[in-house]
């Protein structure tokens, strides 16, 4: 993998806890501001279990070196909690990369999911086991984002470099299927893991990933030494995008692509050509509508 050394990513947490990493550089933390308690200890823990599972798994096929490692961060906050082992929780994930001769991480993944129901009992070990149909769901859902980030973050290096940890992914979908647990089931809505997983392996969202690619590897990884290049090339690589859109306008995918990046786009967008902006503008205009007001006000800063 084609990296320089990462620095730590610039994410609001509580109560981060740190670990020997392989893979994975992720930092945890488990919010319990509205749950009314005199014991934390059980959330103290929890967050030191998933930190130690997350960073203390192999997930990657290769030989991640140190500095080499991920960075991720998954903010898990509990909306209700029984007093034993029951967890009603939501979590915002969220994953970036170092650009190529810069200090600068650029975001990858930032979702919310908010289907994050499972049973955790103090200082329980956290197993997972990618042959067994008897993973917990917190196991699962962990595995599910942990594939999912090493995914995404390969995809910004290697057209389809991705698809091995997709299809991993996609086997924790498999599994989950008799899961009484929400977010697994592609009936439950179009905003969730099964349809996160399902977009990023079809066929017709290739255009996506490969956009992925191009933004970040022939785009933002060549702005140190040409910038002018970079930002052409970068912008470009959205019009990828408008072929896919066309045929599958509600899929998930766009959504997940742009609240990683919109912000980051926007301000690219500023330093373009006239040509350029108008271009990428009208495309946007298409393709991210709820974010439109943001790119065209970039344009006349």
């Amino acid at each position: 993998m084609l990296k320089q050394i990462l620095i730590p990513f610039l994410g609001a947490v509580l109560l981060s806890v740190n670990s020997f990493a392989q893979d994975l550089n992720c930092r945890v933390s488990v919010v319990f501001a509205k749950v009314s308690t005199q014991d934390t200890r059980i959330f103290q823990t929890l967050e030191t279990q998933i930190t130690n599972f997350i960073n203390g798994k192999k997930w990657a096929n290769d030989n991640i070196q140190p500095q080499e490692k991920i960075e991720a961060s998954i903010i898990i906050t509990v909306n209700n909690w029984d007093g034993s082992s029951q967890f009603d929780a939501s979590a915002q994930i969220q994953s970036s990369r170092p650009v190529f001769g810069t200090s600068y991480n650029t975001p990858v993944l930032n979702i919310q999911d908010r289907d994050w129901k499972f049973t955790y009992s103090e200082l329980e070990a956290l197993e997972y086991n990618e042959n067994s149909p008897n993973n917990s769901n917190l196991a699962m859902l962990l595995a599910f984002y942990a594939n999912i980030i090493v995914g995404m973050d390969y995809d910004t290096f290697s057209l389809d470099g991705g698809t091995p940890y997709f299809a991993k992914a996609q086997n924790v979908i498999n599994q989950a299927q008799n899961s009484p647990y929400a977010g697994w089931k592609a009936f439950e809505n179009n905003t969730n893991r099964y349809w996160l997983s399902e977009n990023l392996l079809n066929s017709i969202f290739k255009p996506v990933r490969d956009a992925s690619y191009f933004y970040h590897r022939k785009g933002l990884d060549i702005f140190n030494g040409n910038i002018d290049k970079g930002r052409v090339d970068l912008l470009n690589s959205l019009l990828l995008l408008e072929r896919p859109y066309r045929d599958k306008p509600t899929a998930f995918i766009f959504l997940v692509f742009f609240t990683a990046k919109n912000e980051e786009i926007a301000q690219i967008l500023q330093k373009a050509d006239q040509t350029q902006k108008n271009k990428i503008l009208a495309l946007l205009k298409t393709v991210d509508p709820s974010n439109y007001s943001k790119y065209e006000q970039g344009t006349k800063n």
